[in-house]
């Protein structure tokens, strides 16, 4: 809710009210409230690009992995849905067409410069610098963050991944913040041209974070967790 409404109050304000920095701070500090309201239920999992690379290493149930999912996704659609009742005044009189708007809900290339290929290649970095430092983070053989400084260490991960790789593809790294977002915008009139757009590039912010995710976890495994003393088990390891 605040990375979806900072992004309307930059867009809607036409850049009196903000400006690109503004966006990468909240998205950062909506993470960091995220994972403190739901670190003590679901130990965080607002992100299915964390979620399926836990499960793909073992330290989360398969069986979890699509409640999971469905709830980040509904969270994130009704999350959209708030921010466009909040601000539908200036939605209406900024964008009566609903046109140029979409952006503020889901993610789209910055501009037609800009291939779509280039766009997954960034998700897919981002996403695995995301899920390598949130490796890292929790490591407990490696330095890691304390309990109480985590959600802050992943806060300031995803501003700097916002603030080096944001502008190719407005940085999903989470597929449900892009397709929830996404979904919602095409209920509420902006069309499907949401999911059509750039040869359909919705899909870019749904695979790119869950192969990125993937390989970011993988390579911290490989390059750091293996060289661990052999006995050593990660404690989220059944």
């Amino acid at each position: 809710m605040f990375g979806d409404g900072v992004v309307a109050q930059v867009v809607l304000g036409e850049g009196t009210k903000g400006e690109y920095l503004n966006i990468n701070l909240c998205w950062g500090l909506g993470v960091l409230f995220g994972i403190h309201a739901s670190g003590g239920v679901s130990g965080a999992h607002l992100n299915p690009a964390v979620t399926t690379t836990l499960a793909i290493f073992g330290r989360l149930e398969w069986r979890k992995v699509i409640p999971y999912i469905i709830a980040q996704v509904l969270g994130a659609f009704v999350a959209a849905f708030i921010v466009w009742a909040v601000y539908c005044p200036m939605f209406n009189t900024i964008d009566p067409e609903k046109e140029t708007t979409q952006g503020v809900f889901a993610t789209y290339p910055y501009s037609s410069d800009v291939p779509v290929g280039t766009c997954f290649l960034t998700e897919v970095v981002g996403t695995a610098l995301l899920l390598g430092g949130i490796f890292a983070i929790g490591d407990e053989l490696n330095k890691p963050a304390s309990p109480y400084s985590q959600p802050t260490a992943v806060a300031l991960l995803v501003v700097a991944i916002g603030m080096a790789f944001g502008m190719n593809s407005g940085y999903a790294i989470n597929p449900a913040r892009d397709f929830g977002p996404r979904l919602f915008s095409l209920c509420a009139g902006w069309g499907s041209r949401v999911f059509t757009l750039r040869d359909h590039y919705f899909w870019v912010p749904i695979i790119g974070p869950l192969l990125g995710g993937a390989i970011g976890g993988g390579v911290y495994i490989g390059l750091v967790e293996h060289h661990h003393p052999r006995d050593y088990k990660h404690p989220l390891e059944g």
